[in-house]
């Protein structure tokens, strides 16, 4: 599952991106110094692994993680290929979910594309460019489905239909994820890839003065962010990353907070298997079922699954582990159909 960090020019895509990965790309002053994407695997921060720890002292720990994209700049003009518009909007495209960087900090020494310092103005910018990608491609499309319509067949008919509702909200400048549309319709348009189907979280980029202070964010959902002092706290020991927040009066950071936000925008949740070996984070979508989740571990548990043990998190933490959670009743057998929960702690028993 894959995360696209995108955005302006000199917004501080990069900065982010050397703070969540702590790998050091071109971040100078120059709009396309990212030209191809960066990629960096990040952990989850879950406190949860940590309580797990404590009580099976594995001799392996494994977190849950994202993997974040840093896409080249974007600028007005994209979706006709100004600039690197063609590479920016087939990276997004490989892309799960869009994390939209907007700048609200002052620098003179990094300049703005537009002159000025307006996030709502960048983020209609970029929005407005995916949007217009989106509209060229399904204008092409619902042409050929209108024409191929004609035949009678329901499910081109639907996808005509489907198509139509798209195009008449992108030419509103509404993005195509808002459009409500009948399942025969959605199922009819599977293969179409849309931008603006795509789930964002935006970053509202600040300046360090207004750190712990409350920002009005032009767009939401949004999380702010004074990256460059991100990508400082990251070299930091956690003694000293401790001050930092409470000088603040902060839980945690923010970049943590980002990072949470992101798995939450893919839609994932975390299930864990933990004893004295491994301390395993698993990811699946929300509403996976135990087969599901037993093919996360091997695909092969998928076809020879029996039945889930599980414990929940609080049940497991509570009563000391899988031992004492055992002999207090509190593991559940479920059969392949149960649907995971957040935190669910889980044997799978497997077939031959």
């Amino acid at each position: 599952m894959k995360v696209g960090i995108v955005g302006l020019p000199n917004v501080g895509k990069s900065t982010l991106f050397n703070a969540l990965t702590k790998k050091q790309v071109d971040a100078s002053n120059y709009p396309f110094c990212t030209i191809d994407p960066n990629v960096g695997i990040v952990s989850v921060p879950d406190e949860r692994i940590d309580q797990l720890v404590k009580i099976d002292h594995p001799a392996k720990i494994v977190p849950a993680v994202v993997e974040f994209v840093d896409i080249a700049g974007l600028v007005r003009g994209a979706h006709k290929g100004e600039g690197l518009g063609n590479k920016f909007l087939t990276h997004i495209k490989e892309v799960d979910a869009i994390v939209h960087v907007l700048r609200n900090f002052t620098d003179k020494n990094v300049t703005h594309v537009h002159g000025k310092i307006d996030p709502k103005e960048d983020a209609d910018t970029v929005e407005l460019e995916l949007i217009l990608a989106d509209l060229d491609l399904v204008t092409k499309l619902h042409e050929q489905a209108k024409r191929n319509s004609k035949s009678g067949d329901k499910e081109i008919i639907a996808r005509a239909s489907a198509l139509e509702k798209i195009k008449n909200a992108l030419e509103k400048n509404q993005l195509a994820r808002t459009v409500e549309l009948e399942k025969d319709e959605k199922n009819s348009i599977r293969d179409v890839q849309l931008l603006t189907t795509k789930p964002i979280l935006y970053v509202l980029n600040i300046d360090e003065n207004e750190i712990g202070k409350k920002i009005n964010c032009p767009k939401q959902p949004c999380i702010p962010i004074a990256a460059k002092i991100e990508s400082e706290l990251v070299q930091l020991s956690p003694e000293e990353v401790k001050e930092y927040l409470q000088e603040y009066n902060l839980k945690e950071t923010s970049l943590n907070k980002f990072i949470k936000a992101s798995y939450n925008l893919l839609g994932l949740i975390t299930f864990f298997t933990s004893g004295q070996t491994e301390t395993h984070a698993w990811t699946i979508k929300n509403g996976s079922n135990a087969q599901q989740a037993a093919s996360r571990i091997h695909t092969d548990f998928y076809n020879k699954f029996i039945r889930a043990e599980i414990i929940s998190f609080n049940d497991y933490i509570t009563s000391g582990g899988e031992t004492k959670a055992k002999e207090k009743g509190k593991m559940r057998v479920e059969g392949k159909e149960y649907i995971i929960k957040d935190g669910d702690v889980a044997y799978f028993r497997i077939g031959q």
